[in-house]
C-alpha cells in the first residue's frame, strides 16, 4: 500500500492553489475548476472545492477551514533558505521560525489561507537524515 495523496477541501480553491504554488514552487495541475493537484516526487497534495463533496455523498462529509489536527509536511533541501524566501509572503501566518526539533529536523511552521498548519522541514541530525535516505 502507498499513500498517494492528501486532499484539502476548501471554499477558496483558487486562493489555496495559488498559495501552494507559491510556497512549493510547483505549478498545480488543475483538472477542473473545482479540483487541482500539486505533484511532488513523493506524493500529491490535492485541493478540491466544496462542490466536489457531492461526489462523496454530500456537504456534511468534510468541512473546509476547520482542521486542527493535521499538519501538512514538506521535506525541503534547506529550511532556512525557504524561510528567507517566504517570510515576507507569509507575514502573520508564521507559527514558528526555523527551529531544531528533538527528533532531528529543523522545522518552519506556518498556516495556509484556510488555517491548515504547514511544516517545511530539513533533517539536520545524522539520525533524521538516515531516516530519509533513498526517499524523496
Amino acid at each position: 500500500m502507498n499513500l498517494v495523496s492528501i486532499r484539502i477541501i476548501t471554499a477558496r480553491l483558487n486562493e489555496l492553489v495559488k498559495f501552494y504554488e507559491q510556497i512549493t514552487n510547483v505549478t498545480a495541475v488543475q483538472y477542473t475548476p473545482d479540483f487541482a493537484e500539486i505533484k511532488t516526487p513523493a506524493t500529491t497534495l490535492a485541493i478540491g472545492s466544496t462542490k466536489t463533496l457531492a461526489f462523496f455523498g454530500g456537504d456534511e462529509i468534510a468541512k473546509p477551514a476547520q482542521n486542527s489536527s493535521v499538519i501538512i509536511e514538506f521535506k525541503v533541501d534547506n529550511v532556512e533558505k525557504d524561510y528567507d524566501r517566504l517570510a515576507d509572503y507569509l507575514q502573520n501566518n508564521i507559527v514558528q521560525k526555523p527551529t531544531t526539533m528533538p527528533w532531528g529536523n529543523k522545522s518552519f511552521l506556518f498556516r495556509d489561507p484556510d488555517g491548515n498548519l504547514v511544516n517545511f522541514f530539513t533533517p539536520v541530525s545524522a539520525e533524521a537524515a538516515a531516516k530519509f535516505n533513498n526517499q524523496n
